[in-house]
């Protein structure tokens, strides 16, 4: 296993959907939210994922594509 630590930031569109719920079942991933803030209009949370390395980039890939910005925040996750 293998991880990352990364903010998401999320559009008002997507504050309401369940975009980390739908990562971990479509992905195989384990999110694990370290912190975050969320209101109306827009989001943020600061996240580790880890799982397979293959898993974390496609994930990753699919939240860019869904409209999240992805933005790394620190090394790697040890696991």
């Amino acid at each position: 296993m293998s991880g990352v630590r990364v903010r998401l930031t999320f559009p008002e569109a997507l504050v309401r959907e369940p975009v980390l719920a739908l990562l971990a079942r479509d992905h195989g991933v384990l999110p694990n939210i370290r912190r975050a803030s969320v209101d109306e209009s827009e989001g943020w949370i600061i996240c580790e994922i880890e799982g397979e390395q293959h898993a974390v980039d496609a994930g990753l890939a699919w939240l860019r594509d869904q409209g999240v910005r992805v933005d790394p925040i620190g090394d790697v996750v040890a696991g």
